[in-house]
């Protein structure tokens, strides 16, 4: 907690038990609980908190040459997506890392369907891309600046995208047309995130008749995480604001937990959790560290969360513990993305983490 001094403690390995399992002995004031050849539980009873470390289950270092700044799997999980500060966009098998298709793009997203990916670039170019032979499908120009973050609305019909230009914009895939700036924020836009608004929420009434080709907007609202310290709510359909909420410094991603609950991570290490229906004041916030949240990823009853320290860490109700994700070092973690029970980490060291949560 703030303002409190920091406990610091060691580990020491004593050896192996006989079923390969380490031998893990802790400094006074901590306490080592459930060892795996995976895991460890390490807790502080003194200020009740404990924390599970959990080591990749394999790891993918032949994806990419360089750092890999995005990636997600698809529905099925059999597929992953990255992209790289050397400019390529690879497909691959989830399971093996072994790759199917290459491309080039900055931030991607797989549809629900998992047959095409979206994908956005610093050229200010949004693509589609068949996942099968990495053929550009669509390419949507409209765009000022580099494109930072994109979102697609329930089944793909339409997509979003947020800019360094400072707005975020609604695309009709079918007719590769731009139906309007969701919102212009006159600061770049770092993160966004579509979600079905809780129902006591007015989303407001648009100005004019919502295009025909704007499919599945009704009742959705938008969240903006600003470089301004903004993170803004939007209707996207009405495109008028629905609540606007000041933080501690730039915002860089955003996310849903619920149609109530949202989370927003900023770049001086703030996780906000925000009630929709009134965000005068957040229900909680997490700070682990000065490090910038990276990314924000619903799972199970609770989210992941990644900073630029390397740090990356799962919170959920259920738990006692804190679950953190080890081997990323020091190295900023892009990007989480999951299914199931496996959870998939990129790295400015160019490596593609799978971490394995069937013992949980």
């Amino acid at each position: 907690p703030a303002g409190k001094p920091t406990l610091y403690g060691s580990l020491t390995r004593r050896g192996l038990r006989t079923e390969g399992v380490p031998d893990i002995a802790a400094s006074e004031g901590f306490v080592v609980g459930e060892v795996t050849k995976k895991s460890i539980l390490i807790s502080c009873p003194h200020e009740n908190v404990s924390t599970k470390f959990l080591a990749p289950y394999t790891t993918f270092c032949r994806i990419h040459q360089k750092s890999i700044t995005c990636l997600d799997i698809s529905s099925g999980g059999g597929l992953g997506v990255s992209t790289s500060t050397d400019g390529t966009m690879k497909i691959w098998q989830a399971a093996n890392g072994e790759i199917r298709v290459r491309a080039s793009g900055f931030d991607v997203v797989f549809f629900p369907s998992g047959l095409v990916v979206l994908s956005g670039g610093m050229d200010a170019q949004l693509k589609i891309w068949s996942a099968e032979d990495a053929s550009c499908v669509v390419t949507f120009k409209g765009h000022k600046g580099g494109i930072l973050d994109t979102a697609i609305v329930d089944r793909g019909r339409n997509v979003l995208s947020c800019s360094r230009d400072g707005t975020a914009r609604l695309w009709d895939c079918g007719k590769s047309a731009c139906l309007g700036v969701v919102a212009d924020c006159g600061s770049p836009v770092n993160g966004i995130a579509v979600g079905t608004a809780d129902n006591s929420l007015n989303l407001g009434t648009p100005e004019k008749a919502p295009s025909e080709r704007e499919i599945g907007t009704e009742g959705k609202i938008l969240l903006v995480a600003r470089e301004d310290k903004k993170l803004q709510g939007v209707g996207l359909q009405s495109r008028q604001p629905v609540f606007l909420f000041v933080g501690s410094d730039a915002f860089n991603c955003c996310t849903f937990l619920s149609s109530s609950y949202i989370l927003a991570g900023t770049q001086d290490g703030n996780i906000y959790q925000l009630d929709v229906r009134n965000t005068n004041s957040p229900i909680q916030v997490i700070h682990r560290s000065g490090a910038p949240v990276l990314s924000l990823h619903p799972y199970r009853d609770g989210f992941i969360a990644s900073q630029g320290d390397g740090t990356c860490f799962i919170v959920q109700q259920d738990l006692d513990y804190v679950l953190d994700l080890t081997e990323a070092d020091c190295d900023p973690v892009y990007k989480v993305a999951s299914w199931e029970k496996q959870i998939y980490t990129c790295c400015r060291d160019g490596i593609v983490r799978r971490y394995q949560l069937s013992d949980l």
